[in-house]
C-alpha cells in the first residue's frame, strides 16, 4: 500500500500545518509518560519471564542489524567486519545469521563485494547520519549513491530542527524525498527519541514518520543522545499498531542505542510481541541495531564463552 500523504496543497485559508497536527491529534496512543511507564512495567512484569528460551534467543539474534559505525572505519576494517558473517554461516550453519550488516554509506559496496550470504541485507546509515544538518540534495545524493552500491536499507535522521521548529511539512517532505532517493531499499527513520524525550514528542515523530513513507521507525543513532529506552519503545510500537489498524500497512520496528545484553534485548522484543503480536516477528519487521549484542546472545544460546563476532 501506497504511504499516506496527510499534506494537501489546498489552499483552504488554514494554515499547512493543520494537516500535520490534525493526525497527530487523531492518535488513541497515550502521551502521559506516567502512564507509558506504568503499562511498561505491568507489560514485563506479567510476560517477560514466559519469552526466556532458546527460540526466543535464536530468533532475536536473527534480527540484528550488525552495526560497525566508527570513524576509524575503513574499506579494510569494514571488509574484514563483513568476512566475520561470512565465516559465522560457514561455522556455525545449524543457527540463523544477522539480519544484516550495517555501515556508513560510504562502505556499502565494500560489504557488497565482500557479502557472500545471501539472505544477509546491507543496511547503511545515511542523510548526514547522525546529525541530519545537511541540504537535501546532498542527503538525497548520499541516500541514491549508497542504493546504487548495493544497499538494501537506508538508515536516515528525523530532522529534529524541523521538528523543534514544528515545521512539520518540511520534515515531511524531507523524508519523502529521501524515500524517493532510496528507491526500492527500505528505509528506516529514526527518531531520536533521547533528544525528543517524552512520550508526546515520541508519538508526533512516529505518525510524521509512518506518513511520509517510514518502511521502519527506529529509535536512536547511539551516537550524540541518550540511546534507546523501554518507554520509548512501547510508545513507537503503540503508534505502528495504531497505523495499522487505520491504513492497512504494517510499519517496522527498530531498536538501537544502548542494547547490548540478551536481558535488555529481551524486553524489548517482549514489548514489540505483546504490542504488535506475532506478526511482526520476523525479520521483516524487527530489528535490533547492535555489535556486542550479536556475541551476547551467541553465548546465551549456546553456553559457550566463543564471540564470533
Amino acid at each position: 500500500m501506497e504511504h499516506e500523504h496527510i499534506h494537501d496543497h489546498e489552499h483552504d485559508g488554514q494554515p499547512a500545518t493543520d494537516k500535520y497536527t490534525q493526525a497527530i491529534s487523531e492518535s488513541q496512543v497515550t502521551i502521559d509518560d506516567l502512564q507509558v511507564r506504568n503499562s511498561v512495567e505491568r507489560l514485563l512484569a506479567e510476560h517477560l519471564d514466559e519469552n526466556r528460551s532458546e527460540s526466543v534467543y535464536r530468533f532475536m539474534f536473527n534480527c540484528i542489524d550488525l552495526t560497525t559505525l566508527n570513524s576509524t572505519d575503513s574499506e579494510r576494517s569494514v571488509a574484514a567486519f563483513t568476512r566475520r558473517v561470512n565465516d559465522f554461516e560457514e561455522n556455525y550453519p545449524q543457527y540463523p545469521n544477522v539480519a544484516a550488516i550495517c555501515v556508513y554509506s560510504n562502505f556499502a559496496d565494500v560489504v557488497r563485494q565482500n557479502l557472500e550470504v545471501s539472505e544477509v541485507n546491507i543496511a547503511v546509515c545515511s542523510a548526514n547520519f547522525p546529525s541530519s544538518q545537511a541540504h537535501l540534495e546532498v542527503k538525497c545524493a548520499e541516500t541514491a549513491l549508497a542504493v546504487a552500491d548495493g544497499a538494501d536499507e537506508v538508515d536516515i535522521v528525523l530532522n529534529l530542527g524541523y521538528f523543534a521548529d514544528r515545521a512539520y511539512e518540511d520534515l515531511c517532505d524531507e523524508i519523502s524525498e529521501v524515500k524517493e532517493a532510496a528507491g526500492s531499499a527500505r528505509l528506516k527513520v529514526i527518531l531520536e527519541t533521547g533528544a525528543l524525550k517524552t512520550a508526546e514528542n515520541i508519538k508526533a515523530a512516529s505518525i510524521l514518520s509512518m506518513y511520509s513513507g517510514a518502511d521502519f521507525i527506529k529509535t536512536s543513532t547511539g551516537k550524540i543522545y541518550p540511546g534507546a529506552t523501554l518507554e520509548a519503545a512501547w510508545v513507537m510500537c503503540q503508534c505502528i499498531k495504531e497505523y495499522h489498524e487505520r491504513h492497512g500497512r504494517m510499519v517496522g520496528f527498530k531498536v538501537s542505542g544502548g542494547v547490548r545484553t540478551t536481558e535488555e534485548a529481551l524486553k524489548y522484543y517482549t514489548i514489540v510481541k505483546e504490542v504488535l503480536g506475532e506478526k511482526w516477528l520476523t525479520n521483516e519487521y524487527f530489528r535490533i541495531g547492535a555489535s556486542s549484542l550479536a556475541n551476547n546472545l551467541f553465548a546465551d544460546i549456546t553456553g559457550s564463552g566463543k564471540a564470533p563476532f
